[in-house]
């Protein structure tokens, strides 16, 4: 991990699942982004968090792994539920990419020098377009979709280096887009590379966002679930209830861990008496 990636996640956090994840607000996280973005060296890789991607880093060790080393934040109301369980409060906001990346965009006032990767071609390049509306200062690139040969990603990153870009989007799904990214791209590439799931799905219009008030509620996940239910059944039917044991299971287990830290000190100084006491009667005798 370079130093300012690890200034990053060491800078405001609270360990789900002994994974570090950002706790700022919505207005702190926009700030210390964007000075992460302007810092002239090194590089940071944001990634978002929600219970599905939670649930695949704990069966895959390599993604774990990545997810350690980057910026991480908490999307949705499962990340919200495991901090109230294991930490008492909620998470101070829900950054999840679909929101935070058009907000941190509009934010940046320097105009920075962007590249896409992921999707479609007609979905990334109507992404682009989007983005471009959304905030004409800064400079989009289409990189290439998401249908690129991965074991032979030359191409595409001899377009990221040529591009010489400030920042790197990467849709292509989780765990895929961060294990490449970790795997192909360099600190010299972008400074900052946020890996975003289906968000240019959502920016070309090719998938419908849930009302307002829906996502006020937080409930998005349900809205997509009834819109594609055969895709999402098994990741919220399922995957929530199993979450939600391992939540309550890591906090006991945690808990557990943190009275066994805090007995062996006693148990020492114990042990160190008796020996003592031992010794002495030994004398006496």
């Amino acid at each position: 991990m370079n130093l300012i990636a690890n200034f990053a996640v060491l800078a405001s956090r609270r360990t789900i699942f002994d994974l570090p994840v950002c706790d700022l607000g919505w207005d702190d996280a926009l700030v210390f982004i964007n000075e992460l973005a302007s810092i002239p060296v090194g590089q940071t890789v944001v990634c978002f968090v929600n219970a599905h991607n939670m649930l695949t880093a704990l069966r895959d060790d390599d993604y774990y792994q990545i997810m350690s080393r980057n910026l991480v934040l908490p999307d949705g109301i499962g990340l919200n539920i495991a901090s109230q369980v294991t930490h008492g409060s909620p998470f101070p906001a829900n950054l999840n990419g679909t929101d935070f990346v058009p907000a941190l965009l509009t934010f940046m006032e320097t105009p920075r020098r962007i590249g896409l990767i992921g999707g479609t071609r007609a979905v990334v390049e109507k992404a682009a377009e989007n983005f471009s509306k959304h905030s004409p200062w800064h400079e989009f690139c289409v990189i290439s979709d998401g249908f690129f040969d991965k074991a032979d990603p030359k191409a595409v990153t001899a377009e990221v280096e040529r591009q010489r870009l400030d920042i790197l989007i990467v849709g292509m799904g989780t765990p895929l887009q961060e294990k490449w990214v970790h795997q192909n791209i360099r600190a010299d590439h972008a400074r900052l590379v946020l890996t975003v799931g289906a968000l240019f799905d959502f920016v070309s219009g090719t998938v419908p966002r849930a009302p307002k008030t829906v996502r006020m509620m937080r409930l998005e996940w349900a809205y997509r679930l009834v819109q594609e239910p055969a895709r999402l059944w098994r990741r919220y039917v399922i995957g929530i209830p199993v979450f939600l044991f391992r939540v309550f299971q890591y906090r006991f287990s945690r808990r557990a861990r943190i009275l066994g830290q805090q007995d062996e000190p006693a148990i020492a100084t114990h042990a160190a008496g008796e020996q003592k006491r031992i010794e002495q009667t030994k004398k006496a005798g």
